[in-house]
């Protein structure tokens, strides 16, 4: 095995032994207000996109942008995404959840969104991302888990790190699955 070889191998080792040592985990993040731009989005402090928490917690960011206005929000989320940019099946995946006034979906991930206040968030705007013992299962991925207001269980993501400048990007969101429904939408409530 040649030097680049064993510095290669033991770079990856490093990286595997960081992503498997994650355990369990919780970060929180709070923002004062949601990026309405993706200049504003990078101008986070949390948008260097050096941990697998930022980037999720960024991703939910950027999905309330788009239920606001899909432009933006595909903006968004093609910067979180790095060199995998949405495809037509993703952008038709988005606004299939989003149909029928279903615009609160992501601020169910905010503290404080409940079905009974209609998803309205307390601000600061507070996303938590958590990690558990299967979150670096898998080599150069992450799976994290998202609470959820109008679910039991938080909701997976799972974001891909890229090897040349060690920044993590997202891969696979499972964020815009159904939700209790907010009581103003509800006829029984």
């Amino acid at each position: 095995m040649s030097i680049f070889d064993k510095l290669k191998n033991t770079a990856q080792q490093a990286v595997n032994t960081a992503a498997q040592s994650i355990g369990s985990r919780k970060e929180t993040f709070s923002f004062d207000s949601l990026p309405e731009s993706l200049a504003q989005m990078q101008s986070l402090p949390v948008a260097d996109l050096d941990t697998p928490f930022k980037t999720a917690a960024l991703t939910v960011l950027a999905l309330c942008a788009y239920a606001a206005d899909k432009d933006t929000g595909m903006e968004m989320l093609n910067w979180l995404r790095g060199p995998r940019p949405l495809n037509g099946q993703d952008i038709s995946f988005l606004n299939d959840r989003f149909r029928d006034g279903k615009t609160y979906l992501p601020f169910t991930y905010f503290a404080g969104s409940t079905p009974g206040n209609n998803y309205t968030p307390d601000k600061p705007y507070t996303v938590i991302v958590e990690s558990n013992h299967v979150s670096g299962e898998e080599t150069g991925y992450m799976k994290l888990f998202i609470p959820c207001g109008g679910a039991d269980a938080p909701r997976p993501i799972k974001l891909r790190q890229r090897g040349s400048d060690g920044k993590w990007f997202l891969w696979e969101q499972y964020l815009l699955t159904g939700v209790r429904i907010p009581e103003n939408a509800d006829p029984w409530a």
